[in-house]
């Protein structure tokens, strides 16, 4: 691996661990403001708002600019951001819930820029090889799992013990070494610039390329749809895990943890799947799999057997979320990648909270079990729907047509759309 990939690592395991501090601090925070449901959803609500508004424009921008600069631009931001709510928290007596909602907002703005322009930084880093590729995005993909998922949450709630600011702090200091690491990065050379186009135009153009590219179609409904599902378990999960399987708070944290060592254990032999497989057969086996596992969740009568749904179902998640990107980042053009990126994670966005309206009136009108059933069907579907549309054969023609495009772009020209 190229030395600039150790600094990008450590840049985002670093600031993984903010994420976790920030991602359970910041709703204990808010708790100690109101105790108003809607007002508390408002808070996390707004840190997603910045995907669905801005997805597709934040990606033609990051497009139009270097790369690097951007991340580390971002960071520095969020490091600033957060020293306001910490301000006020610490002494100024001004903490309030539309200042924790604008903060979250901003703060998923910058996670915009800085995710998308991360992801169409590294296949140029690497020079667009699929196993250096896959490789990159399981140590990234491992390394957030352990920070966000395991090590960041219980570090925010302990830093939370000794003051309302002192997590925001901790994240703003997480953010500002990540932007000093990303600056030490090499520079890459800018995407070959297009004709002149709006800003607007530039964003439906990378818009219209994956709608009009049936692998990139197939990849980027597969977290569409998998959020729908996923988000209606979620919806139901904790209610779910208390009045049928009789697991209180400290069991319902170890169920969490079963499917967050299951997706650390995915990304790590997600390369071996796909070389054993091929990518194509290899995405459609772990789509497969989320989808039984689900549904071994929905029948199961004790414990056991729902942390091992959720592991199994956390291990499909894990390779999935290592391959497809990583196939991405190899057949899309540098020039796209910005707005391909945001595009699919857009559809991603969209799709979640239609999945927790959808898990809260199926448990509300039928049974609690219903949503996990139909999640289950409708990840088996999917899979079945796109199965097609990224098999072997599409990949490996996809790979073989990026090759030539690439040095192609390597030698000066500009990329075909």
């Amino acid at each position: 691996m190229p030395t600039g990939f150790g600094r990008l690592w450590t840049a985002q395991t670093v600031s993984s661990l903010g994420d976790g501090v920030t991602h359970a601090a910041l709703p204990l925070i808010a708790l100690t403001l109101t105790r108003d449901p809607m007002a508390l959803a408002v808070v996390t609500a707004s840190g997603t708002l910045p995907w669905l508004f801005f997805g597709v424009l934040g990606g033609a921008l990051v497009d139009r600019w270097d790369r690097r600069r951007t991340m580390w631009v971002a960071d520095t931001v969020r490091a600033v951001l957060l020293a306001i709510p910490a301000a006020a928290a610490a002494g100024l007596d001004l903490l309030s819930i539309p200042l924790l909602a604008a903060v979250a907002f901003l703060l998923g703005l910058g996670g915009l820029f800085f995710d998308t322009a991360a992801t169409a930084y590294l296949p140029d880093l690497l020079s667009r090889d699929p196993a250096q590729l896959e490789l990159a995005n399981s140590r990234l993909r491992g390394a957030q799992t352990a920070m966000s998922g395991f090590a960041g949450p219980p570090a925010g709630s302990a830093l939370l013990a000794l003051g309302r600011a002192v997590p925001l702090v901790a994240d703003a200091v997480s953010f500002a070494l990540s932007a000093l690491l990303v600056r030490t990065l090499p520079a890459m050379p800018r995407p070959v610039p297009e004709a002149r186009e709006s800003l607007l135009k530039q964003a439906r153009a990378g818009a219209s390329y994956v709608f009009r590219n049936q692998l990139l179609l197939g990849l980027a409904l597969r977290p569409a749809v998998g959020n729908i599902a996923f988000l209606a378990v979620e919806t139901v999960l904790a209610l779910f895990a208390h009045d049928r399987l009789g697991i209180g708070t400290y069991g319902f944290g170890l169920l969490l943890t079963a499917e967050a060592t299951g997706g650390l254990l995915g990304a790590a032999i997600a390369s071996r799947l796909g070389r054993r497989l091929g990518t194509g057969t290899a995405l459609t086996c772990t789509a497969a799999i989320e989808g039984l596992a689900i549904l071994g969740l929905a029948s199961a009568s004790n414990a056991y057997v729902a942390g091992l749904a959720l592991a199994v179902c956390g291990a499909a998640m894990g390779a999935t979320m290592v391959l497809g990107p990583s196939l991405r980042q190899a057949i899309v053009p540098g020039h796209l990648m910005g707005r391909v990126a945001s595009t699919s994670r857009m559809l991603a966005m969209c799709a979640a909270p239609l999945g927790a309206f959808v898990g809260g009136w199926l448990a509300t009108a039928y049974d609690i079990r219903t949503p996990l059933y139909t999640a289950a069907a409708l990840l088996l579907t999917m899979t079945a729907v796109t199965a097609s549309m990224t098999n072997n054969r599409r990949v490996e023609a996809a790979l073989r047509a990026a090759a030539p495009a690439e040095e192609t772009a390597r030698d000066g020209a500009p990329n075909p759309v």
